[in-house]
């Protein structure tokens, strides 16, 4: 090890303004989007649903290829390439035009947005010191963390105080902009492409060795499905919480902050699994807790403790499904868990509004806690160990 090794350099600095500009340009429409619709479009609430979730499909779809095509070529070249276009797709919303170009436009958008992350957090393993690189990955989440806490709130600020939302798809438009121009400045190091004629196979897209990894972070995925997409209702009927969201997710990012920078020791010092472990364990609490305490305590503990959790349990489980990934494999295995927590998450939507719709909202986030445990369980019986094994054995 090379403690001396510089963590912030100039690249990672900027890989990390990159992706915070990403998720802030996102999460800054993302929330008035329904809005928008409603009262530009005066689009029926079925409406709103179907266009705003063919965002997620797509994103989903990519993942996989992207990871293969950041593998397969240059890798700044890739991610000049996927902010070339998520640039492009903002300008999209700024030029405005009928409900159908509207819905093409953000169906698409999953496109470039979902191989951005994959390419950015790719080329952020690349620009890291090997010493300093599960540290490294561990503060890549703040910048995506912090971006998530703050956009909402300022979009639906400036929202409120201009009833303008041209104003905010030019902001978006932009901060997108930065980003990309952050991107050109990157001093990407050279790597080998490997240019053999492999023959097409599943393990162009998805990292095979991963799959427990994988399958561990779909469920966490449910669970967060469901929490998010219903949180809301879940707190206005069940306990009379009116506008207590906001501060519910503000105190989960500053959960996800917390330990993201307590961990980051613990992280350096190569220790994945106890990371991991006490992310899933606190995770599993705040879960259960959140439905098992129907109070507004219980509803804003769960909150800083799903918060401390996940930021625990993120970039471990990055760190790890890396360890086990060849050098070629980066990009690979960062669209694998990706892709499983967008599959997860998607399913959480669909499995927490089928169990509303027919048992009501407690039996749903009942059903959440029932899933967590079972995460918990795959963690440590088979995760834990299948990790341990294949590290001991490299």
């Amino acid at each position: 090890m090379k403690p001396t090794e510089k963590l912030w350099n100039a690249n990672y600095n900027k890989v990390m303004l990159i992706n915070f500009t990403l998720f802030f340009s996102f999460y800054l429409i993302t929330p008035l989007l329904p809005l928008y619709m409603s009262e530009t479009f005066h689009s029926t609430k079925d409406v709103i649903g179907l266009v705003l979730s063919g965002y997620s499909v797509v994103a989903l779809l990519m993942r996989p290829f992207s990871g293969f095509m950041v593998d397969s070529f240059p890798r700044k070249t890739m991610l000049l390439a996927c902010l070339t276009v998520n640039f492009v797709f903002f300008g999209g919303y700024v030029a405005g035009a009928s409900l159908l170009a509207f819905a093409v436009l953000r169906t698409l958008h999953g496109g470039p947005f979902g191989a951005a992350t994959v390419a950015n957090s790719t080329m952020a393993i690349d620009v890291l010191p090997a010493s300093r690189r599960n540290e490294g990955i561990g503060y890549y989440g703040l910048s995506n963390n912090l971006a998530s806490a703050i956009a909402p709130m300022a979009g639906l600020y400036i929202y409120h105080t201009t009833n303008n939302f041209e104003l905010i798809f030019w902001i978006a438009l932009i901060v997108a902009g930065i980003g990309l121009a952050l991107a050109q400045s990157i001093n990407a190091p050279s790597r080998p492409i490997d240019r053999s004629s492999r023959p097409m196979s599943l393990d162009r897209f998805f990292l095979l060795r991963g799959w427990f990894l994988a399958f561990n972070i779909l469920f966490f995925g449910l669970c967060w499905g469901i929490l998010s997409s219903y949180l809301a209702i879940y707190g206005k009927e069940r306990l009379g919480i009116t506008s207590g969201t906001g501060t519910f997710f503000l105190l989960l990012s500053a959960g996800l902050i917390l330990s993201r920078l307590q961990g980051a020791k613990s992280l350096r010092q190569g220790r994945l699994l106890p990371n991991a472990t006490e992310g899933v364990v606190l995770s599993t609490i705040g879960y259960v807790m959140f439905i098992a305490w129907p109070s507004m305590t219980g509803y804003y503990l769960s909150a800083i403790l799903i918060g401390l959790g996940n930021g625990h349990m993120w970039p471990a489980f990055q760190n790890m499904i890396i360890a086990i990934a060849k050098h070629n494999e980066r990009g690979t295995a960062n669209s694998t868990i990706l892709t499983a927590w967008d599959l997860g998450m998607g399913g959480g939507v669909l499995i927490g509004g089928v169990i509303a719709e027919h048992f009501g909202y407690d039996a749903t986030f009942w059903t959440m806690a029932a899933l967590h445990i079972i995460a918990l369980v795959i963690y440590l019986l088979l995760t834990h160990h299948k990790f341990r094994n294949l590290t001991n054995n490299q």
